[in-house]
């Protein structure tokens, strides 16, 4: 006999097998079926995070937004390098994306801009443009500008952000560098 093969089973042993389990209902199969797998996981905190944000900022007034300055976008989150606005400036980091906030109102300027980050940071798009406008059109000046400042000052995924390069839409626009997921 070979070593790696089983004995043959004797029609004696056969009968007797059958006789010991007694009648027997055959299956229609003896695959298992993997479970389904889990969706991910969500960020709830960040979400509600997120959408106390969005309340806040639909009580904000337009005269408290008329009350933030108007001087180029420029910030820097506590604890990182403040060259980076610099290496923001000379164009070092290339805006994947861009969003365009041209004609909307407050609220729905925000709820987009707050979506935008938020699709682009999961994509892994860490450098975005947002396209807020001067204000040349608006009684109010520039209140897209403020917004936009505000906002990306109080998300804690936004690590700096500046001002656009001229040819990159200069005053109404800004390059924000996000942080990593």
């Amino acid at each position: 006999m070979h070593k790696n093969r089983p004995a043959p089973i004797s029609d004696e042993d056969a009968a007797l097998f059958r006789h010991a389990i007694g009648e027997v209902t055959p299956i229609a199969s003896d695959r298992v079926v993997p479970e389904r797998p889990r969706p991910p996981p969500k960020a709830r905190q960040r979400m509600r995070d997120e959408e106390a944000v969005v309340a806040e900022l639909a009580q904000v007034s337009i005269a408290e937004l008329e009350a933030a300055q108007d001087e180029p976008l420029s910030w820097v989150r506590g604890g990182h390098n403040p060259r980076l606005l610099r290496r923001l400036g000379r164009g070092e980091f290339s805006a994947r994306a861009e969003i365009d906030l041209h004609g909307l109102t407050v609220a729905a300027a925000q709820a987009a801009l707050s979506r935008f980050l938020t699709d682009c940071r999961q994509r892994g798009v860490l450098c975005v443009r947002v396209i807020h406008g001067k204000g040349l059109n608006s009684p109010e000046g520039p209140v897209l500008k403020r917004l936009t400042d505000r906002v990306l000052r109080q998300r804690g995924d936004v690590l700096a952000f500046r001002a656009a390069r001229p040819n990159d839409g200069g005053g109404g626009a800004a390059i924000v560098l996000l942080r990593r997921p």
